[in-house]
């Protein structure tokens, strides 16, 4: 069974990283769920309005937001029981970590897309 993944910030532009997030998973093989409350479909994908309107739990998060922004969403990240949450180069900050652990989520501090072996330049 292919591992899933919910990108939380997936973008249709085609320029940001949480399309290319998109694009790179994909291209793994990962079963892909975009969120953004306001995009219907991304890279012809149905995109979903937040992480706790999906129908299944994903082995990772990777969240493309700003930090207040995800601070904002620790509940539905805390109910998704993800193995992984990933905050991507610019989603973190120190407020979000110390909020994210004390609620019994490690987050992990790294680029999502060089993680599955993808260079995002090259997308």
């Amino acid at each position: 069974m292919a591992k899933s993944v919910a990108i939380i910030g997936a973008s249709s532009n085609r320029g940001k990283f949480g399309n290319k997030a998109v694009r790179a998973y994909l291209s793994k093989g990962w079963k892909v769920f975009p969120v953004n409350p306001r995009e219907e479909f991304i890279e012809g994908i149905k995109c979903y309005k937040s992480i706790k309107d999906l129908q299944q739990k994903c082995d990772r998060i990777s969240i493309y937001l700003p930090p207040a922004v995800t601070l904002t969403i620790i509940p539905e990240l805390k109910e998704a029981l993800a193995k992984e949450v990933i905050l991507n180069p610019g989603a973190e900050s120190d407020e979000l970590i110390a909020a994210l652990k004390k609620s019994g989520i490690n987050p992990l501090l790294i680029c999502s897309i060089w993680a599955i072996g993808i260079y995002p330049d090259t997308l």
